[in-house]
């Protein structure tokens, strides 16, 4: 059930939320900064046609059907299109408009029935029910969205490979994305192939769609996080608890707590707050704390929540160690979105 906070100041550490079954099923829609995503409201960079390419590949995929075009001063249809394939894979960097992309098929596509959530939204959905009643829930759905599909843990890839088999061969559809470092040399080009080899058993489903460009969280910034003396934060949190709720947490309490929470709950640890303040922030050197917080900024970032911190700056919570290690990708990820929300809050 929702928590009802209405305004004041809520601590992060002492909330333990349940999320049933039911309730997980029910929340797979897009999150609502992409509530009125549309083909027609992206903004394709002119510098990389693969972004106005994608988006026309995608409105095929959702049922916009081939365009009209004009010749010797007749109206007529493009000549017919092999059809695409049941699956679709946006292949980019992060902040280059893919999320909005998925989330503007799930808005196009007319069907009774379409889910959209996060790869772990769905692996912790199997976790609650099982796989079969899983299975027996979605079997039958026109659509499946999956963002951030992530292929770090063979074991859930796996698990979601066999349902995504099982709801494509009863008629679903799926879209899923997943990140690459932007413009990264020797490293980014090869999620693709990636994808493909670890869904082995899915990659004649999938078409891959590759997406070039910057983050465009980062065109308006200066890249680097925002960091409060101990004032500012008072009265940011002061302000924000005065016509909401305002979080107000030590950053090592909230790691711990943060490992006694399962990430699938992480989104009620935040339900109904308008601003999260973090203070005393550190860099983290353990993996597994570390991966726990980027699935904490990912529910934030959802949510559109600003942070305001103190301590060492939010960009430079993941040590050097971990950026050059396997989840580099994560990080840089949750990096590109903690300045966004710490930007976010100084305006």
């Amino acid at each position: 059930m929702t928590q009802q906070i209405s305004t004041g100041v809520v601590h992060l550490t002492e909330r333990t939320p349940v999320v049933t079954g039911t309730e997980m099923l029910a929340s797979l829609v897009p999150p609502p900064q992409f509530d009125d995503a549309t083909f027609e409201s992206y903004r394709s960079d002119d510098r990389y046609p693969s972004q106005e390419a994608t988006k026309q590949l995608l409105q095929r995929f959702a049922g916009g059907g081939a365009a009209p075009v004009k010749k010797a001063g007749l109206f007529r249809r493009a000549p017919k299109e092999a059809p695409m394939k049941p699956g679709v894979y946006l292949d980019g960097g992060f902040g280059v408009g893919k999320t909005h992309l998925l989330a503007s098929v799930y808005h196009a596509l007319p069907a009774r029935r379409k889910y959209f959530g996060s790869f772990i939204e769905y692996t912790a959905l199997v976790g609650a029910l099982g796989y079969k009643n899983t299975v027996d829930l979605l079997r039958g759905a026109d659509l499946l969205c999956i963002d951030e599909f992530e292929l770090d843990d063979p074991g859930d890839t796996m698990v979601m490979t066999r349902l995504l088999g099982e709801l494509v061969s009863s008629g679903t559809k799926l879209a899923a994305t997943s990140n690459t470092p932007p413009n990264a040399l020797g490293e980014g080009r090869f999620a693709a192939q990636d994808f493909l080899r670890e869904i082995h058993a899915m990659s004649e489903s999938f078409e891959t769609l590759r997406i070039d460009g910057v983050d465009y969280r980062q065109r308006a910034i200066d890249g680097s996080a925002v960091v409060s003396d101990d004032a500012r934060f008072a009265k940011a949190i002061e302000a924000a608890a005065s016509s909401g709720a305002a979080s107000d947490d030590e950053f090592p309490a909230l790691i711990h707590h943060l490992a006694q929470v399962h990430p699938s709950r992480y989104i009620r640890l935040i339900d109904g707050l308008s601003l999260v303040g973090l203070r005393d922030v550190r860099t983290l050197t353990d993996q597994s704390e570390a991966l726990r917080f980027v699935a904490f900024v990912d529910r934030v970032y959802d949510a559109q929540l600003p942070i305001v911190a103190t301590g060492v700056a939010l960009d430079t919570v993941f040590g050097d160690e971990m950026l050059a290690g396997g989840y580099r990708k994560k990080y840089l990820r949750a990096i590109s979105r903690l300045n966004a929300l710490t930007h976010s809050a100084a305006e």
